[in-house]
């Protein structure tokens, strides 16, 4: 069973234009600057900065990551746009 992740805000809602299939995946969609894949994965350095740089956007917006329901039928996920 794949695991799919998202954002849930403030009131609790799941926000679905941010499913992806991992953490990683959906923080890179809503940090402001861009974050390599292959970095992230085998650098411990780059990926604290990637994470106090995510930690920063989640606590403005008052975010979570989390677990959610597989995308609808209809719904394809996407690798992050322009990347």
């Amino acid at each position: 069973m794949t695991t799919y992740w998202t954002i849930q805000d403030n009131t609790g809602r799941h926000l679905p234009h941010f499913i992806a299939n991992s953490r990683i995946e959906v923080g890179r969609k809503i940090v402001p600057a861009y974050y390599d894949v292959f970095r992230l994965h085998v650098s411990a350095s780059y990926r604290q900065a990637f994470e106090r740089a995510l930690l920063k956007v989640l606590e403005q917006e008052g975010w979570q990551i989390v677990r959610t329901c597989r995308p609808r039928q209809g719904r394809r996920l996407q690798a992050v746009p322009g990347r």
